[in-house]
């Protein structure tokens, strides 16, 4: 039995989904920890996408137990949306293998109203969230008013809850965002209506890993975004509202801290953020005027870098060791998944960020605040390009020696080795060298 943890170590958008699907099929069960449907990825599995936001990535796999867990927050009727589409494309979708939490927290529409009155009023300061509810949700659990999926089995207690939560966020959404208030009843029938198929797939999860763990299964551990963008340990304000770590996978599910015995650190082999905030070695450039840094075209274009669920425009730069490196603590590391490596296959000259310069004085600890970082000067060391294509290399030796130069300079600066290495965007252009199940 192993249990391994895929974390994203940056801002999200490492190409996480192609690697928890391979690692899925060397799986019994996949779990999803945490974050909602404002996040997702695309699976390319015998010529047919899948796109995924809310459900495990093991769901494409026949014969594998799919969790959505406890750290979770789910809109119904994007689950059921996503799951209608899966089965039109022929994925099985039961209670024999999609398993939800009773403690996930709902998404309700008036949480997806609030959140883009409040967004707009933000004005030239807004987060660049995707207004899709996730942020009140999750506020509504942390100040213990928010509804479970469990409290869909008692229909007389969940319509007295939601009543209190829907007076709530009218109040706000009337008298301080001038919005028109949410109709009650109207929520109540609908999420009534959409309970009916999500009953039957209502677990303890905790108890059901725990068991499941005793029966020596392999088990997958999934998050959403990246590290940077943890509640607690990312760029804060510029962040979403759950534990994207190691830890959140832990406290996601339900399982205990000594249950991961291996943490896989997806990182993309530059960096990307999507929405607002702050971006050290960020080569701007707007798809939208091809105006900016030509690196930063390069790596757009060839890179594809546009939001799977939400289809923005992913801004571009240069791999930052200063943030990898803090990330690789707080996760607890045991091995890197570098992707994206042939998107540099053109470049002459390749740079990797080692400190910043902050006031005169070179750090290699990142600032506190997002604020801090607009002070923050990259320091980089700067490398041959390897001018040559990389995708589908299935072997480390067959690699440009550059390219790897580079993989190896990555392990150096970080200590922690390149376990997998992905050479394309298809499934088996992926170079284990040490497998996480193993």
């Amino acid at each position: 039995m192993s249990n391994v943890a895929v974390i994203g170590s940056q801002w999200g958008d490492e190409g996480k989904g192609k690697i928890v699907d391979w690692l899925s099929e060397r799986a019994d069960l996949v779990v999803r920890f945490q974050g909602g449907h404002n996040a997702g990825h695309t699976l390319v599995i015998g010529g047919v996408e899948y796109k995924l936001s809310l459900l495990p990535s093991g769901i494409v796999r026949p014969g594998k137990l799919s969790i959505i867990g406890n750290g979770v927050v789910v809109d119904p009727s994007a689950l059921l949306s996503e799951m209608k589409i899966l089965r039109e494309q022929g994925v099985e979708i039961t209670p024999d293998n999609l398993i939800v939490s009773d403690s996930v927290s709902l998404i309700l529409p008036i949480h997806q109203k609030v959140d883009i009155a409040r967004e707009a009023m933000r004005g030239a300061g807004k987060i660049g969230t995707t207004g899709r509810g996730i942020g009140p949700a999750y506020e509504d659990k942390v100040a213990r008013r928010g509804l479970r999926v469990g409290d869909l089995l008692d229909e007389v207690l969940f319509s007295e809850k939601l009543k209190e939560v829907v007076d709530y966020h009218n109040f706000s959404l009337e008298n301080y965002y001038e919005q028109s208030p949410v109709d009650f009843e109207t929520v109540l029938a609908q999420v009534l209506e959409q309970a009916k198929t999500i009953k039957p797939m209502i677990l303890d999860v905790a108890d059901e890993l725990h068991q499941q763990m005793k029966s020596s299964e392999n088990i997958l551990f999934e998050g959403a975004q990246g590290e940077l963008l943890d509640i607690d340990q990312g760029t804060y304000p510029f962040v979403t509202s759950s534990n994207t770590t190691s830890g959140g996978a832990v406290t996601g599910s339900g399982v205990g801290v000594r249950d991961i015995d291996y943490v896989l650190g997806i990182v993309k082999a530059y960096t990307t953020r999507v929405g607002g905030g702050p971006f050290p070695t960020e080569l701007d450039y707007d798809v939208n005027t091809d105006e900016g840094d030509p690196v930063g075209r390069e790596l757009c274009s060839k890179g594809h870098e546009f939001g799977a669920t939400t289809g923005r425009q992913r801004r571009c730069g240069w791999l930052d060791l200063v943030i990898l490196n803090r990330s690789f603590k707080m996760n607890a590391v045991s091995g890197i998944c570098l992707t994206k490596l042939d998107v540099m296959d053109d470049l002459d000259l390749i740079k990797i960020c080692i400190a910043y310069e902050i006031d005169g004085q070179q750090t290699t600890i990142p600032p506190f605040s997002a604020e801090g970082y607009s002070a923050a000067k990259p320091i980089y060391i700067e490398m041959p390009g390897w001018k040559t294509s990389t995708i589908g290399t299935h072997s480390f030796e067959d690699l440009p020696i550059e390219a790897k130069n580079y993989i190896k300079k990555i392990e150096e600066l970080s200590q922690i080795p390149v376990d997998i290495l992905s050479t394309g965007p298809d499934r088996d252009e992926t170079l284990i060298i040490n497998n996480p199940f193993d």
